[in-house]
């Protein structure tokens, strides 16, 4: 039986999580933190990590940038790998989480869906054979409650298709401030917030006389839940790292 802390338990989508992990026989969750301290369900909840002395195996993160630094400390203290589904992270907060990957398992993706997973190979792949001649641009959709624009997921598929290109590309988050023509080495990320779009991620490669688009659409937040849940034990099992979707399936 698997011990989890879970960061950001009282949010939207830690309270999926505490669902989904009621359901299952493999792991449980033993203390959360949040900000709000109401107690939802049968664990502490601690404002402040490094007042949590609960033994546990692993913690999930799926909360706010603010947060991390809490959780990373508490993670340190008590050498316990940690899986950070937050996105909207600083440049530096990821460098720390680069950091501590040296002496802990750490799981860190911008999205926690397989089918992600498998998109970020589709358009690298398209890009190395498409790149070329057409234009790239991606489209992101979220609900009117998300923070950061654009998207983790938008930004981990740009980096998926400037893998698959010869040249290095610039991201255009903003066009409307310039009136020239579009450069052919951009890759323009656009974001619309919402009603209750829980997620929504299209690239497209927009050639002569013809687009494609490849696309994922995420119908429930319960699939990025379960696969924090499943990053959580696998990382049980791990070496001190950095890991992420890819490695998750590679094992499966």
């Amino acid at each position: 039986m698997v011990r989890i802390i879970l960061s950001g338990c009282n949010g939207k989508m830690g309270r999926v999580i505490t669902g989904c992990v009621a359901n299952r026989a493999d792991c449980r969750i033993v203390a959360g933190f949040d900000i709000n301290t109401e107690r939802h369900a049968d664990f502490p909840v601690y404002a402040n990590p490094s007042n949590c002395q609960v033994e546990a195996d692993v913690i999930i993160d799926f909360s706010h940038p603010s947060a991390l630094d809490g959780v990373l400390s508490c993670a340190y203290q008590h050498k316990l790998p940690t899986v950070i589904a937050t996105t909207g992270l600083f440049d530096e907060q990821v460098e720390e989480i680069n950091k501590l990957s040296k002496l802990l398992p750490i799981f860190y993706s911008g999205n926690m869906s397989i089918g992600i997973s498998l998109l970020t190979e589709l358009v690298k792949k398209a890009a190395a054979v498409l790149g070329g001649e057409f234009d790239i641009e991606i489209l992101e959709k979220h609900h009117n409650q998300k923070i950061d624009a654009p998207s983790g997921t938008a930004l981990m598929l740009a980096d998926a298709v400037s893998e698959g290109l010869e040249y290095q590309p610039q991201y255009v988050f903003d066009r409307h401030s310039v009136r020239k023509k579009r450069a052919k080495a951009e890759i323009g990320i656009s974001s619309i917030r919402g009603g209750t779009i829980v997620g929504e991620h299209e690239v497209i490669f927009a050639g002569h006389d013809e687009v494609i688009t490849i696309s994922h659409t995420a119908l429930s937040k319960e699939i990025f839940a379960v696969g924090a849940i499943n990053a959580a034990l696998f990382l049980t099992t791990c070496k001190p790292g950095l890991y992420n979707m890819k490695d998750l399936v590679r094992q499966a």
